[in-house]
């Protein structure tokens, strides 16, 4: 599996956000979809919630790719 790090200059990132970020969903609607179907893992499990708050650390699993987050300036 390819793994792909994300870099953020915030705090966290909403998971629907890092999706289109990543290129994994073209729309926020896509995006929600994916997450409302159970396609994307966050740290191992099924996250539902397109809104929930991506950290540094976080893994995010979504088309059989590894979203791993970690800060920008660090």
């Amino acid at each position: 599996m390819e793994n792909i790090i994300i870099e953020i200059t915030t705090e966290y990132i909403k998971l629907q956000d890092l999706l289109k970020f990543a290129s994994v969903a073209d729309t926020g609607g896509e995006a929600k979809h994916m997450v409302q179907e159970g396609k994307v893992k966050v740290n191992g499990a099924i996250c539902t919630m397109r809104g929930r708050k991506i950290r540094p650390g976080d893994d995010v699993l979504a088309e059989g790719v590894h979203y791993a987050v970690s800060y920008a300036d660090r």
